[in-house]
């Protein structure tokens, strides 16, 4: 298949690396060259852990590379895909837009994918004309070591659409959940809360960090304790999927903490900023 990846970020890099990898023609496409430079040097770097490591040969290296393209035109970073995976900011807005343009510059048996954690698939299938071709493709981070797929179908995604994203997905080595759509699907749904209480803890002065942290380590089997993994996903995310959680479900339990707000507005976003609820500066 010949596959876009829209967005050069975190998770648009990683999805290009698994798409890539596991044989397709990859165009990944963003705005920012400089992003475009990183992110292939981010790949560049993933693969040679795996070459360290002996999952993967020096040759395979070579060639996940040679089957990735960048480019700064969305109309022709698009233009011969099969699949386009959306991954750009938690934005509705923005994805709307993105959308709209894809619906024009892709071809018409295009499937527009989005990797949203938590906007309505049925509201992005909205900005095109061809609702039954759009679906979620959830993938998590970091994207080429999760296993799990949320695939998410909108009110009109036909069943051909979801079984070729089912299939390329297993293709990937992923676990495909399929998941209907609604605010924050299965995981955001269930997990942001988690980490919304958590912060309401430390608000509230019940414990510091590392103290909610370690009890979930330790008396919940969590691998990282849920402040330790806001820093990682980053707190402005965070804060998006609560704020789609609480506006579309209407309830008080999903009401973002007041801490978590005042954090992301002082700039502290956790590990890409240098500082969360812990200090990476060092």
């Amino acid at each position: 298949m010949n596959l876009s990846v829209i967005g050069a970020g975190t998770m648009g890099n990683g999805i290009a690396h698994v798409f890539a990898q596991a044989g397709h023609d990859v165009t990944l496409v963003d705005l920012d060259h400089d992003r475009l430079g990183a992110a292939r040097a981010t790949i560049d770097k993933n693969l040679g852990r795996m070459v360290a490591k002996e999952r993967i040969t020096a040759e395979d290296q070579a060639a996940t590379l040679d089957r990735l393209k960048a480019e700064t035109d969305l109309v022709k970073g698009v233009a011969n895909a099969d699949l386009v995976v959306e991954a750009a900011t938690e934005n509705a807005e923005l994805k709307a837009r993105i959308f709209d343009q894809l619906d024009d510059a892709a071809p018409p048996t295009a499937i527009l994918a989005s990797n949203t954690s938590s906007i309505s698939i049925t509201q992005i299938a909205a900005a095109t004309d061809r609702p039954e071709q759009v679906i979620g493709m959830h993938f998590f981070n970091p994207v080429p070591v999760m296993k799990l797929v949320e695939v998410v179908r909108g009110l009109a995604t036909s069943d051909e659409t979801y079984e070729t994203v089912q299939t390329l997905a297993e293709s990937l080595g992923k676990t495909p959940v399929e998941v209907n759509d609604a605010a924050g699907f299965v995981s955001n749904r269930v997990l942001m809360p988690m980490i919304n209480e958590a912060i309401f803890c430390v608000q509230e002065g019940v414990a510091t960090p590392e103290a909610v942290d370690t009890v979930m380590k330790l008396g919940m089997a969590h691998p990282m304790g849920p402040l330790t993994l806001a820093d990682f996903i980053g707190l402005d995310v965070c804060l998006s999927i609560m704020e789609v959680l609480h506006r579309e479900l209407g309830e008080d339990k999903y009401r973002p903490c007041p801490l978590l707000r005042k954090m992301v507005t002082a700039g502290r976003l956790g590990r890409k900023s240098g500082r969360g609820f812990y200090d990476y500066a060092a």
